[in-house]
């Protein structure tokens, strides 16, 4: 798949609207829309970077669908994002989180 399939797969896998990615990025919803809808029309690096960002992807997932960083230790998708939006957190609401993986694991230790 290209960045526009990749694009577009980011925006539903977020649930994100292009005028929100429009509003984080400082990008036009024009030109998003030329990046969704117009065959073989992908964005310079610095604002492919600016989307990636955005989406809490790399631009190479964007432009390839698959990010070297987790490629050999075939993480599969919904880890990558869980990964990848785990550090968007603040510092407080990871460590709530690793807690609550904690918790989760024990529990589920004890009832086998």
């Amino acid at each position: 798949m290209g960045f526009k399939e990749n694009l577009k797969s980011e925006l539903a896998y977020k649930g994100m609207l292009v005028k929100e990615l429009a509003g984080k990025t400082g990008i036009s919803r024009h030109t998003l829309d030329n990046y969704l809808n117009v065959r073989e029309h992908t964005p310079t690096l610095d604002i492919a970077v600016k989307i990636a960002k955005a989406l809490g992807v790399s631009v190479e997932y964007l432009a390839t669908g698959e990010d070297s960083a987790f490629s050999d230790a075939h993480i599969n998708r919904d880890s990558v994002k869980l990964v990848q939006n785990f550090n968007l957190l603040n510092e407080n609401d990871r460590k709530i989180v690793i807690e609550h993986v904690q918790l989760l694991r024990k529990y589920r230790s004890m009832k086998l």
